[in-house]
């Protein structure tokens, strides 16, 4: 790669929209410089539309995408999250490494078209169905790497310990033995899929790295969790963890913990900013408090907790204490930034029935270091300034968006989108957000190369022939 320029009519930087911004990459694929209010120099690419910051898919199973509007009726009395879920099994138990590959893929590139440009696999899929280890142990995880290079997309695998079935349960059920790894395996998985991608000349394609995951504080032992973290005493990467997404989990805590999962994650003395609480649905103040102490973020995934009727979390206490917050695909049957803020802020207003709730016309706290943050009276801007900068963070980037030393990411917006036709351009996110639907991007860079074009992926009719191809093997059809 050589350093390249490009010019933008309009760029989000800083919080807000500058004008005429120059944008310089650097030979590894990062910004070296960002400019506004400067002349397009000469030889610079001139962008089509004004640009944003792509953002991080923070909670990603890539697998479940095969899932996605196959669980909508109800054939019994009742149905909810645990129900799905062992429907949802029978996927897991069904994929292989090559549609999975053939899954991921086709995700990637809706989530690119969505307007992500990175994504957090969430992967417990380790195994052969039966349990038994495939002859390499990264076949799986290597198929996404494969997925994340034909789409270019960048990835953070965070393999998965994933060792019970319950706080009760010694071991895991039959349908979840493809899914068992200890601490030490986890941090074997994570640190040699470093070691390939970092020696493969797919490193060079996409960006790649890794992560590590707990699944949740019911699947994991409180010694092996301690396990992997004394594993992990020197590792700055992120640390993901499934928690208090299910009431039932939380009573089930209690009764074996005397506390809530947050709570109890809190009291070991474990949290810090490198943890990343997923869904974090039902807390209440204290664990709010003591996660902003910590400095561990959260990562919520409004589709998916609407799809599978989870509940709400406190999204406004959790922008009060100024914890980072990040988005979440999750189950993917949503691939699209813009809706999970949506129903972020439209979750709290049906909740509260009150208007722009996740607007801080006051600012907020700093928790760590005790200082204001500055207003953020447009609900779009706040949600998404906070989505930026905890996506990068759960990613195991300390810098993303448009500013020098970041990935050169970048979503060119498509002028002619139905959604922004006549509106002032300072309003454009807002409408972005919540004027619905809306075109996908024109364009989308990641790490300095064009991975969309006029709306158009270069593979995308290859990869879709693929995944119709693995849900025909898994449906029958």
């Amino acid at each position: 790669m050589t350093a390249q320029r490009c010019w933008a009519p309009a760029a989000w930087m800083d919080g807000r929209w500058r004008q005429s911004v120059v944008l310089e990459i650097d030979a590894r694929g990062h910004w070296s410089r960002i400019e506004a209010g400067a002349p397009a120099p000469d030889g610079a690419e001139r962008l089509a539309g004004p640009v944003l910051p792509g953002l991080v898919d923070a909670h990603s199973h890539a697998f479940q995408r095969a899932f996605a509007g196959l669980a909508e009726r109800r054939e019994g009395d009742d149905d909810d999250f645990w129900s799905w879920r062992d429907r949802m099994y029978k996927v897991a138990n069904a994929v292989t490494p090559e549609s999975l590959r053939a899954i991921a893929a086709h995700l990637y590139v809706e989530l690119l078209r969505g307007g992500y440009t990175q994504v957090c696999e969430f992967h417990y899929l380790q195994h052969q169905a039966d349990g038994t280890p495939y002859a390499d142990p990264l076949a799986l995880s290597m198929a996404l790497a494969d997925a994340a290079a034909d789409a270019g997309i960048g990835l953070t695998l965070l393999p998965v310990l994933y060792e019970r079935a319950g706080f009760t349960a010694p071991a895991l059920r039959p349908d979840q033995r493809r899914f068992h790894a200890g601490a030490a395996d986890v941090w074997q998985r994570s640190r040699e899929f470093e070691r390939r991608v970092a020696a493969a000349a797919r490193a060079s394609l996409v960006p790649l790295n890794a992560g590590l995951a707990i699944h949740s504080v019911r699947a994991a032992a409180a010694g092996s969790i301690a396990e992997l973290r004394r594993l992990a005493h020197e590792f700055d990467g992120p640390i993901h963890v499934h928690v208090a997404e299910q009431r039932a989990e939380l009573r089930d805590c209690v009764a074996a913990t005397g506390q809530t999962p947050v709570a109890w994650l809190a009291s070991q003395g474990w949290l810090d900013a490198r943890w990343q609480l997923v869904h974090a649905t039902h807390v209440d103040a204290g664990e709010i408090t003591a996660t902003a102490a910590s400095g561990a973020g959260v990562v919520i995934c409004p589709s998916t907790e609407g799809n599978l009727g989870d509940g709400f979390t406190d999204v406004p206490a959790w922008l009060a204490a100024d914890v980072e917050l990040a988005i979440g695909s999750d189950s993917n049957v949503t691939r699209s930034w813009r809706e999970e803020l949506r129903w972020m802020e439209y979750g709290q207003r049906l909740k509260r029935e009150r208007r722009n709730v996740c607007a801080q016309p006051r600012g907020a706290v700093d928790a760590a270091h005790g200082r204001p943050t500055p207003p953020r009276p447009d609900t779009a801007a706040s949600l998404f300034e906070r989505a930026r900068a905890g996506g990068g963070h759960a990613a195991g980037h300390a810098t993303w968006g448009l500013v020098p030393g970041a990935r050169a990411d970048l979503l060119v917006v498509d002028p002619d989108d139905a959604s922004l036709l006549g509106l002032p351009r300072d309003r454009w996110l807002d409408a972005l957000v919540f004027s619905s639907p809306g075109r996908p991007w024109r364009d989308v860079m990641v790490g300095g190369r064009w991975a969309l074009r006029q709306h158009h992926h270069a593979r995308v009719e290859r990869i879709a022939a693929g995944f119709a191809q693995a849900m025909a093997e898994l449906w029958g059809e």
